[in-house]
């Protein structure tokens, strides 16, 4: 129940001692709002990093062609590995865990790109339909390249929102022709990319129809994969795998790294989250030293409070009031002096970092600073936790004194 004499009484203690109960909670203020900040700033450091993989899958392998550098079987060094449509199938039907698969061909250099009397120079990629999910490709209207295209060998094309802007303006390009080195191509889709302008500069062809259409045989540049949910240690094992088979197709040297590339998403993101981890683990421990700091400081001055009130308390106990009665009253300062404090020092860390987040320049390695509603409860939590510790001990040796010692105190 509410105890309104209780409170008058910490009020008024607080009261007549406000230097020492600002500094006091200063202190605790102080510890949970460098707590704030710091978890603040990490997250938008994290955050940064991910806009960084935005592009790309993150459970992805991508494995580019090469030369070789060491002699295998009487070859020389510097042959140059050409990947075709059959590694392509070879390493989709026999990979384990491979999710999506997909491989480019490059037609060479930027391509002159025109419809009616608008042109320009943009990037062209010859895909299979699996390339959308590993481009995080999000179509605006239309679609995109799907099995049919390739089986027809359909001359169609999806294209990016700056490529529809720049030779489409203001009208729709869906249904419509461009014209791609002089070759016609039926626009079927336009997509957006979070990659960045460059990426939205792009035109996505099937690639057999583009293989056939710009005299590429079976080549292939570059082949990439998703791998699902594999572990880490999973996707190591599948790119050990396919430069073995890569290997054994092409005649290198197993240990020849020149001549097959292999990028593993999987292992770079997993590096990046490892590293922030330890950073997060890290931020924990200075936050919360710098709270414990300020929680031991309102026990030292709670052990002052009951060393001037020992009088007071021994004739409290002499008139009849319980141990349970001063623990809670020493406690309830404590608590109270610790949670307001903690929780302005909360709200005001919570507060400058909105307001970083809101006016800072543009930056893709620092984004949207901020600390989770969770951890926010979980802080507040901490705090009750903390003002509860620390009026506890000086709480518990005012409820052992005994009245005769007390007032004879001096």
């Amino acid at each position: 129940m509410f105890d309104i004499d209780k409170w008058q009484e910490i009020f008024g203690t607080i009261s007549k001692n406000k230097l020492r109960t600002f500094l006091t909670g200063f202190s605790v203020a102080w510890g949970i709002f460098m707590l704030m900040i710091l978890l603040g700033s990490g997250t938008g450091l994290q955050n940064g990093v991910e806009y960084q993989f935005r592009d790309d899958a993150v459970n992805s392998i991508w494995i580019r062609s090469g030369q070789t550098s060491m002699p295998y079987k009487g070859i020389q060094p510097g042959k140059y590995v050409q990947f075709t449509n059959q590694d392509y199938e070879n390493l989709g039907a026999t990979v384990p865990g491979v999710e999506h698969i997909t491989s480019r061909f490059y037609i060479g250099g930027t391509s002159l790109v025109t419809y009616g009397k608008e042109y320009g120079s943009f990037d062209v990629r010859c895909v299979h339909p699996d390339h959308q999910f590993l481009e995080n490709t999000i179509i605006k209207s239309g679609r995109y390249i799907n099995k049919n295209d390739l089986f027809e060998y359909r001359k169609i094309a999806v294209i990016g929102e700056l490529v529809a802007e720049g030779l489409f303006k203001k009208s729709d390009p869906i249904g419509n022709y461009i014209n791609i080195n002089g070759i016609p191509f039926k626009v079927v889709g336009v997509f957006k990319d979070e990659g960045g302008e460059n990426e939205m500069r792009i035109i996505y062809l099937p690639i057999n129809t583009a293989q056939r259409a710009f005299n590429g045989s079976n080549r292939v540049n570059q082949i990439m994969l998703t791998t699902g949910n594999a572990t880490l240690e999973e996707t190591e094992v599948m790119s050990d795998m396919i430069r073995q088979k890569l290997a054994a197709k092409h005649n290198f040297d197993l240990d020849d790294k020149r001549a097959v590339f292999i990028n593993n998403s999987n292992e770079s993101y997993a590096r990046m989250m490892d590293l922030f981890n330890g950073i997060r683990i890290f931020i924990w421990i200075i936050g919360l030293g710098t709270l414990l700091a300020g929680v031991v400081g309102v026990s030292n001055i709670m052990m002052i409070v009951v060393k001037e009130r020992t009088k007071e308390i021994g004739i409290r106990k002499a008139l009849g009031a319980t141990p349970w009665s001063i623990i809670s009253l020493i406690m309830q300062e404590a608590i109270f002096i610790t949670a307001v404090a903690g929780y302005t020092g909360l709200v005001l860390g919570v507060g400058l970092l909105e307001l970083v987040s809101q006016n800072m320049p543009e930056s893709d390695f620092f984004l949207n600073p901020g600390v989770d509603f969770g951890v926010a409860i979980s802080s507040t939590l901490l705090l009750v936790f903390a003002g509860s510790l620390a009026g506890f001990f000086p709480a518990w040796r005012a409820a052992m004194i005994q009245p005769v010692v007390a007032l004879h105190d001096e």
